[in-house]
Parts: structure tokens; sequence; C-alpha cells
């Protein structure tokens, strides 16, 4: 078995040294640095070449939405995982946007958060329904008239099943839920989730949910 490859980021050598106590011990990571700001990160992945980078958001120098940004734009970017004190504010969503594949609040218990690094390195999204649910809730009282229309015009691209595939993503649902409700098998929707990806030119599903709220595709499925 291949050891995930994991980056750890974060400007407070004891929450660094903690992090890498607990996710080293896990036999199936292995960690291949440590930096204590976002303005480390390219050159260390660079050289390292991580699966998985856990970055925290607030840091003094260049912060951690900067780095996330950077590094998703990059063409075999790792997954990034955000470490942060609050369960949703603007900085998380703007990380979510930016491609993190979701986000971990510091005081998650360790085993917790040794799992969130084994899902985002096997291309799953680390935020539960409940989360989703929350993060969709905090970005209504921010997305704007530009952010909704801009939005709207990626959505008119997608087909009516895709639509609804993204719908449901957005509402926070597994693909196995989404398979019963729409009366579809498994693979189905993981290949609409795949074509959606590709149409959108998005990174993952938790960006798909954020596209489908700020197009206002969920109200309208609760207005129909």
């Amino acid at each position: 078995m291949t050891a995930i490859r994991l980056l750890i980021v974060d400007d407070d050598p004891l929450v660094r040294a903690g992090l890498s106590l607990m996710l080293g011990g896990a036999d199936d990571i292995e960690i291949v640095g440590e930096a204590a700001d976002g303005g480390e990160v390219g050159a260390l992945v660079d050289r390292t070449r991580p699966d998985v980078v856990l970055m925290d958001i607030r840091m003094p120098a260049v912060d951690g939405l900067t780095a996330t940004e950077s590094l998703r734009r990059r063409e075999d970017a790792p997954q990034v995982v955000v470490l942060t004190t609050f369960h949703a504010d603007d900085q998380v969503l703007r990380a979510l946007r930016a491609g993190a594949a979701g986000f971990v609040l510091k005081d998650t218990p360790p085993a917790e958060i040794v799992a969130a690094v084994r899902r985002v390195a096997a291309g799953d999204p680390v935020l539960s329904p409940a989360v989703t649910r929350q993060l969709m809730a905090h970005a209504a009282g921010t997305a704007g008239d530009t952010r909704r229309t801009r939005a709207r015009a990626r959505a008119a691209g997608l087909g009516d099943r895709e639509r609804e595939v993204a719908v449901a993503v957005g509402r926070g649902l597994a693909n196995a839920e989404i398979a019963s409700e729409l009366y579809m098998s498994v693979a189905t929707v993981k290949a609409h989730v795949s074509r959606i990806l590709a149409k959108l030119d998005l990174n993952n599903r938790v960006q798909i949910a954020l596209l489908a709220h700020d197009a206002g595709l969920l109200e309208e499925t609760d207005r129909s």
C-alpha cells in the first residue's frame, strides 16, 4: 500500500508538532514536509510532491487562502484540507471556492483528522451534509448579484439530469442517496458528477454545491 504523502502548513510550531505526531503515527500517512507560512508552500510542494496539504487559513505573511488559490491553479495540484477555528465564515467559503476539498476544525479529535486526510486522498470531500447545509446558509448572506448572474450563466450549460444531480450535491447528499432519490445507479451518478466537474471547470463536489447554491438552483427546486 502506497502511503499518503502529507504536507502540514501552520504558523504555530506547537500545532505543527502535534499534527505531525498525530498523523505520522498512522501507518498509511507519510509526513513529507512542514511549512510555517503560505509563502513556503509552492517550493515545498515542488520538492516533496504531497498528495494532500493540511493548510492553516490564518498566517501572518502569506495566508492559507492565497496559498490554496495558488496551489489549485497547478496542473497536478495536491488536494487541500483547510485548518480553521471557525465552522463557517467568509474565509472558509473562499478556500472552498478556490478548490479546497474541505476543512477540519483545529479542535477536531485526532482520529477524525486522520480520517479526513484519508478521505481527501481517496477523492472524497471532507464535508458532512450538516456542514454543507451550514455553509450554504452562510453563503446565502454573502452571495451578491454578480455572483448569482455568473453562476446562472455557468449552470445554464447543464442538462436536465446533470442539473438534478448538481442540486442533490448542493443539498449534501452522498452518491448512494442521489441514486436512490433520482432512480439511477451509483455509477451513473458518478458519471454525471464527473461531467458536471468537467463542464463547469470545477475541482470537486464542494464547488458543485457552492455553484448550485449561488445559481439559485436549490431555491428553484424548493419552489417547484
